[in-house]
């Protein structure tokens, strides 16, 4: 029954990854740990990441920025090393995990809201340095929450507003870094020995569930309000962080 469920949230979690280009993993990791436990969810969603970057890429690779790509490749992958040693260092102590998910989930989708509905007018006041200390901070830690829970969108989003305003663009971008970056946590999981038939099983029947939530989303993202669905995504990111409390 928890499996079932499993599946039923990857397919929920990928019509907003759809829209959104983002928030798939992060939307289903709170629930994939509560349900099948962190070595089952971390490797299987972060195929999954990888697989629906590549679905995005194929209709758009005409629009990736590649400079922006690469800036965003070369420091997110100090965080990830940095988040697996982490992980490595809490060890087997999920407990932690789930509370600094939880944790993270919460303020991500409480500050989400507030840049959705607040009225914005403040200008930028940092200086040309300290703008790009904070943008170098916001993808080093993406990357250690990428490295940890493969859920880094949120704030890689935080720093891509401000550098990419067409939409497409936006998204073929975001989707190709899921390509590069779930790439070397892959190659991280296979090393650290999280791949077994039970979880080659569980990928297998995930994938069309997957594909199915791609195409929907795909279908809602040409004819419905990229607004709507975020705010959407921020109040199930709320929702998703209170529950790993309740664990």
């Amino acid at each position: 029954m928890k499996e079932l469920l499993f599946f039923v949230t990857i397919f929920l979690a990928n019509i907003i990854q759809g829209i959104t280009g983002f928030a798939g993993t992060i939307l289903a990791m709170p629930f994939g740990i509560m349900l099948v436990g962190y070595d089952v969810a971390k490797p299987v969603l972060n195929v999954l990441g990888l697989l629906s970057g590549i679905y995005v890429f194929l209709g758009n690779r005409e629009y990736v920025n590649r400079k922006e790509l690469k800036r965003i490749v070369l420091v997110m992958v100090i965080g990830i090393f940095a988040g697996m040693g982490l992980k490595h260092f809490v060890g087997t102590n999920e407990m932690i995990l789930y509370q600094a998910l939880g944790i993270f989930v919460v303020l991500l989708a409480v500050h989400g809201l507030y840049r959705m509905t607040a009225v914005r007018n403040r200008r930028e006041e940092d200086g040309p340095k300290e703008h790009r200390l904070r943008e170098f901070l916001l993808l080093t830690t993406a990357g250690i929450v990428h490295g940890i829970f493969v859920s880094g969108g949120p704030l890689l989003i935080g720093y891509l507003t401000g550098r990419i305003s067409d939409k497409r663009s936006f998204r073929a971008t975001i989707s190709t870094v899921w390509i590069l970056l779930n790439t070397i946590i892959l190659i991280g999981d296979i090393h650290a020995g999280m791949w077994n038939k039970g979880n080659l099983c569980i990928l297998g029947i995930s994938f069309p569930v997957l594909m199915a939530g791609m195409f929907a989303g795909g279908k809602l993202y040409q004819s419905m309000s990229q607004r709507f669905f975020m705010i959407l995504t921020y109040v199930l990111l709320l929702i998703s962080g209170v529950t790993l409390f309740c664990r």
